[in-house]
This record gives C-alpha cells, structure tokens and sequence, in this order.
C-alpha cells in the first residue's frame, strides 16, 4: 500500500510516533566494507555512458585544474595549518556554465588519499567522487582526470567524500550560472560558512576518535531512538573535543567563519548603496547548523540548492550542513554586519557590507534580525519550471535515521553503512523516500546525483539535494531515476556519516 504524502505543512513538523566505468562496477564503500551491490555491472557502466551522451551540452569544453594541498591560512588573525585547495580557504570558486564540458585535472598533494565529490551536481556516476563506490580514492601524489558535463545551474560546491577530510579547509564554491537568468542585480557575493577546529583545538580525527571512545556502562543499540545525549558529555580534551548537548551538533568549535576569516578581521564586500546584490550561502560546515541574518536589511530568497523558489522575504534564514540559499537583498547605507549564528553552539560568525561611512558593529553584536523566527526550507514553494512532472511514485521506500550518543553510531534503516541493504529503483521510475528522523538530533540528508521535491512530485514543494530533518521530524520527498548508478544518501554531518549514517540508492535492470 502506497503511504499518502504529507500535507505543505506536515513538511519537516514533528512526527509522534516514529575513475572509469570499472569503478561503477566494482562496488564495495566509502572505507572498506559496505552496502552490498544489487545491479549488473555491464548493464550499469552501459547505462551511465548512455545518461552522459544524452546531456544536453553546449558544445563548450573548459579545462580546468584542481589541487589539493597542506597550506598555512590565516583565519583573521589566526594562523593555522590545514589542508586546502590551491592553498586557499576556502579554495577559489569554479565556475562554469550549464552545459559546459568540464575536464578537471586533479593533483593530490596531500599525505593521504583523498576524493572530491561535487555536491548538488548530477553528474554521470563514475565521476562522483565516492571512493570504492564511483570513483577511485586518488592516493597521496596521485591524479586523476575528472570529465562530465554539467548539468544543473546554481550554487553548488565540492568538498572530499573520504574520512574527516571536510573538517580541515577542503571545500569550495561551483557556481553554474543558467545562461537564461537575466541577473536582476548588481553584485554577488558568495558567502561560505564553516565550523573550524584544525590547528586550533583537536584534529577532525581527535575528535571523532573522542566520539567514538567506548564510557564504561553505557548501552545502546545501532538501531535505539534515543541519542543518547547526556552519554556524550565531558570527553576528555580541548574544547573541540567535547559533546555540546544540543540536538544541532555534537561538537562544539574554537571558531566560526565566513569566507574563512574569523568574526574579529572578517571578510568585506565594499558596495553603494541602493545595489541590489545576490548573496549566495553555503553551509560547508562539518556539524553546525547556522542562521544567517544581514543586519538592517530583509533578505528575499530566490533559490534554494540551486534551484529557484517563489521569492519569499524574510529577516533570517536557517542552514543545514549542505544546504545552500540565494537571496537578493537592496543595500542601504552604512556598515552591516552579516552574521551566521550556530545553533544551539556558542560563538559566531560574521562578515561585513560597507556601502559608507559608519562604525562597524563589535564582533560580538547580534543583529535584530536574528532575535525572530528563522526561515526554512517548508515554507518555499517551487519557482514556475522548477518542479518535477506530476507522477504517481512506482516505488515508495523508507529511510529511517537513528542512534546513540553512546555508544556512537548512526544508523539508516537501522543498520551502519558496512550492513546496509541499498535502496533500489529501476531507470525512469518515479521514486519516493519517506524520511523520518527517529532520533533527538538534527540531521541534514543529502541525496547523490539526484534533486528530489519536497512532497509530492508536481507540488508546491521545492526542489533540493539536501534536506534538513529536525529531531523526530520526517518528510517525503519525490525524485527520478534519470542517471544511472550507485549513488550515496547519506547524513551530511560529517561525524553521523563516519560512525554510520549513510546507504545507497542503486539502480537495478
């Protein structure tokens, strides 16, 4: 029997109760071990080469280069080092148009291996950037030669899918422009927020191996409802190392940024006033959730995960690891600050827009903007275009979230990743995923190589890759199986992925 969809505005409420094409078709997981493989190799190398030579491409090829590397950055006033791409943090932004050929020439420079992934991007499986799963983990002082065409404009952005690595300074902006957007407005301004604890506190391993260290007495099962928050308090260590007793995070941070910098030298966009501006936001960050505001202004949101949403304006907006929101917004005159405030966590981050003479405000101010109720995903609606075609799902499947504080796991459909059993659909079927969150924390789902519409396909609801579920919260999204292969979902807090959080939906022939 076919689950009803939740109403507009069930949405995220509260639920009672509960490489080459070799590397397609050798499938084990992202670290040794995984989700067992469940479609016929040749059938799926065969039908990701199809999906690719059926994009729509323009006919422009770019080459591009990418370099991962450790580097020296100063995070205003701080200098620390990490690693990074091209030495910068974050790493300088591509960008390209949809429908361009892409040819990234990949150099690793670091002293492991990694990956890149390019999240938002439907791009052909064998270039997705999951070690073991897609793409080969490129070894230390390793290449590799990324080629696909790019298929979705927006705000996207790429970052490793390989251990802790997202908790240092590898990430960076893709922009995709539409080349049928008219750009109503006079400046952009990408804004990256991350969480940082790399070279000031506990490495990104310190402290997930902080994480995981068994507590004499405690109990729990992969699969328990309950997260087991008080199980985490006071791991030993630096501050970095400590559980933050809030159901938005597991970790509290030394430090927050915007563009890398940290809020006593931030980042600054000089502008006039009466610009309108684009603001384009990414939530890089390992484990926080943000709620960004500009002071003295409203902001109008556009897009969300790169896709266009009916305009809606508001003070604030709330941002799930992952997830991205373009805003425009109508400069006054003055100095304003722009602040991304952590949930549930202490500290925060700021940049700032001068369009004139004034006083910036101190580094500790919270703007008004921040003290009302934040916007969400729920309460956007599709843009004209924007939704998938309305169909009746050929196939309705559950992805169930869970776990434990103590001891640390993370489970979907109540196993870890290493005995999960992938979800399944065939090419061109509608799908359905009822995702519920049976646990007491926020958790940020993000679907590989595909958008999916919150609701009902042909609704009102928005088309995303990332979703925010918060604690006992669900939604269904819809999605289409219209590119081929063994794509992640996963968890997007960095920490809940690592211990577990992770499946895969396959295509099956």
């Amino acid at each position: 029997m076919t689950p009803s969809s939740p109403s507009r505005r069930q949405v995220l409420l509260g639920l009672a109760g509960a490489v080459g094409l070799g590397a397609v078709a050798g499938c084990s997981s992202t670290s040794g071990g995984g989700a067992r493989a469940s479609a016929a190799p040749s059938a799926l190398a065969d039908a990701v080469r199809a999906a690719e030579a059926a994009r729509p491409a323009n006919g422009a090829v770019r080459s591009l280069s990418l370099t991962a590397e450790p580097a020296q950055v100063d995070l205003g006033g701080r200098v620390v080092s990490t690693w990074t791409y091209g030495g910068a943090l974050p790493g300088k932004p591509l960008r390209v148009t949809a429908g361009d050929r892409v040819k990234i020439a990949f150099t690793n420079k670091l002293p492991e291996a990694t990956s890149v992934h390019w999240h938002g991007l439907a791009v052909r499986n064998d270039m997705d950037g999951v070690p073991g799963v897609t793409t080969p983990e490129i070894p230390a002082g390793g290449t590799f030669d990324y080629d696909f065409v790019v298929p979705d404009p927006g705000t996207h952005w790429f970052h490793p899918h390989h251990g802790m690595q997202l908790d240092r300074g590898l990430y960076s902006p893709f922009i995709v422009d539409d080349p049928r957007e008219n750009g109503d407005y006079d400046a952009e301004w990408v804004l990256v927020l991350d969480d940082w604890t790399d070279g000031l506190d506990r490495s990104p391993e310190q402290i997930y191996a902080d994480l995981t260290k068994p507590t004499p007495g405690a109990s729990g099962s992969a699969g328990s409802t309950d997260s087991g928050g008080m199980g985490g308090m006071g791991m030993g260590g630096g501050m970095g190392g400590m559980h933050d007793m809030s159901p938005d995070g597991d970790v509290a941070y030394p430090l927050h940024l915007v563009n890398g910098r940290g809020p006593d030298d931030p980042d600054v966009l000089d502008a006039k006033p009466g610009q309108r501006v684009r603001l384009r936001i990414v939530n890089a960050a390992a484990d926080t959730i943000y709620t960004v505001a500009l002071g003295g202004h409203r902001l109008t949101v556009t897009h969300t995960d790169g896709y266009p949403v009916r305009p809606v304006t508001t003070s604030a907006v709330r941002s799930g690891r992952g997830e991205r929101y373009d805003a425009v917004v109508t400069l006054a005159d003055g100095v304003f600050p722009f602040v991304a405030k952590p949930s549930g966590k202490s500290g925060m981050a700021r940049a700032l827009v001068s369009t004139g003479e004034g006083r910036a405000p101190a580094p500790d101010a919270v703007p008004a903007e921040l003290t009302g109720t934040a916007l969400t995903a729920d309460v956007l609606s599709a843009a004209d275009g924007a939704a998938l075609l309305a169909r009746t799902p050929d196939t309705v499947q559950d992805v169930l979230l869970a776990g434990t504080m103590q001891p640390y796991v993370w489970t979907v459909n109540g196993t870890t990743y290493d005995d999960a059993t992938p979800l399944t659909i065939r090419p061109g079927q509608a799908g359905r995923l009822r995702l519920r969150n049976h646990s007491m924390m926020s958790h940020p789902v993000h679907v590989h190589g595909h958008t999916f519409q919150l609701g009902a396909a042909g609704g009102t609801g928005p088309r995303k890759d990332t979703v925010l579920l918060p604690p006992m919260g669900g939604v269904d999204v819809d999605l289409v199986a219209d590119n081929p292969g063994r794509w992640m979902v996963h968890c997007h807090n960095a920490y809940h992925a690592e211990a577990g959080m992770m499946t895969r939906l396959d295509y099956t022939f």
